[in-house]
């Protein structure tokens, strides 16, 4: 009996293991007790897979198999540890095990204390610098490979291999708890989470790497995550902010691709694809971050998402008010991304020339020097003043830095657009 061809399996293993890596880990780094030990056991999965699958055939759920044989694989190596005082201990270790995954390794705890949420708080917990946090962050639960994180962190893959196995370490001999802290401790942790739970959406909503613009399961979960966290603090603005944020760019997904899986940018999108349950769900919550003092970084940008999908049509956005809201942000939280924003906003409320100017500015110092989109945005605002030698030119410096495939051809489809160039 012959299952699928190798290169088919690995294809649909490389996808589970972006996809579901998050959700497979982290119970058994409940277990185990380890980052580094959980890791090994999943990644053994994963090869047992990739061996078996092809003359075996795909499991029916192919989560539960890879989930059932890292279970396995951990309940061998508590087995064969040498920490156990008595085979009592170690019987009591391994039924540990066994209870976790009952009645099925494919139904996960689910709840306000779940395993993702104590991941979450773990790769936020204070010891650990912002920048440790973001890396196990996008490795753990993203389930970025390595050499996708270093290539955010514009350092070798084997100095982020090094870090990661280090900030590993570190949660284990410090004995960081694996858990959702208690009431008393979550405010001191609560910036770092949100954040942690805003790069998880994000990198649902916009893959910072690959051919697909949008990896849906990260999506739903940090909307997931985030709502679980209001139930854990209901008096607090941000998560609300923070949840009508994702609730807002998510209702916008369906129309954020043709059919040919190419981009569809804000003002051509049909917004009748647009998913009005999740944007009503959102709006309160918008009004209820809002009443924070002063309104905080996720209250402000989802006012901003909610103007866009409040106007009828592109053409009726109140760009103005949005140019006014990343004013206020900027006081607040001055950052080059959020004057670049202001800018598109100056710009597309009437005063293209005082937006080019300021994006003018702000390439000329230099701290958005890798990121795509100041390019591209410079671009498009030419394009819309006919000046198609400039814009080409802009459009060409976002293509040289631009990651993701479906953002690449968007770019590519827009130059292709423009006036030929006069000899």
């Amino acid at each position: 009996m012959y299952g699928p061809a190798p290169a088919l399996v690995r294809k649909r293993l490389d996808r589970l293991y972006r996809e579901e890596h998050g959700r497979i880990v982290a119970p058994l780094i409940r277990l185990l007790g380890d980052f580094e030990r959980a890791e090994e056991v999943v990644q053994d999965a994963f090869e047992a897979a990739l061996t078996q699958w092809p003359t075996e055939g795909v499991p029916d759920t192919p989560r539960a198999w890879v989930l059932r044989t890292a279970r396995n694989k951990a309940i061998d190596r508590i087995r064969r540890s040498s920490r156990f005082e008595d085979k009592r201990a170690q019987l009591e270790a391994v039924a540990e095990v066994e209870r976790s995954f009952a009645p099925s390794p494919d139904e996960l705890p689910e709840g306000p204390r779940d395993d993702m949420l104590r991941l979450v708080f773990t790769c936020c917990h204070p010891t650990l610098s912002a920048e440790a946090q973001v890396a196990l962050t996008l490795r753990t639960i993203c389930g970025l490979t390595t050499e996708e994180i270093a290539r955010a962190f514009l350092v070798p893959k084997a100095t982020m291999a090094q870090r990661l196995v280090r900030v590993q370490k570190k949660i284990t001999k410090a004995k960081i708890p694996y858990r959702v802290p208690e009431p008393e401790e979550l405010a001191d942790r609560l910036a770092a989470v949100l954040a942690t739970l805003y790069l998880v959406f994000n990198e649902g909503y916009s893959a910072s790497a690959g051919d697909a613009l949008v990896r849906r399961e990260l999506c739903s979960e940090g909307i997931r995550l985030a709502a679980l966290v209001c139930e854990l603090l209901p008096d607090e603005a941000e998560p609300k902010g923070l949840l009508a944020l994702m609730l807002l760019h998510d209702s916008r997904r369906a129309a954020r691709v043709d059919d040919a899986g190419d981009l569809v940018v804000l003002e051509m999108q049909d917004r009748d694809r647009w998913d009005r349950d999740q944007i009503e769900r959102a709006l309160p919550l918008v009004d209820d971050a809002l009443r924070g003092r002063p309104p905080g970084r996720y209250a402000l940008q989802a006012a901003v998402a909610a103007l866009h999908a409040q106007a009828p049509s592109a053409e009726q956005t109140d760009w103005r008010q949005i140019a006014a809201l990343y004013a206020i942000h900027l006081r607040i939280e001055p950052s080059p991304v959020l004057e670049l924003n202001h800018a598109v906003a100056v710009a597309m409320a009437g005063d293209v020339d005082d937006g080019l100017r300021r994006i003018d500015a702000l390439e000329a110092r230099g701290t958005l020097g890798s990121y795509h989109l100041l390019p591209a945005a410079r671009a498009d605002l030419l394009r819309r003043q006919g000046r198609s030698d400039e814009a080409r030119a802009a459009y060409e410096a976002a293509l040289a830095l631009v990651t993701n495939e479906v953002e690449r051809r968007y770019l590519e489809r827009r130059m292709r657009s423009l006036a030929p160039t006069e000899d």
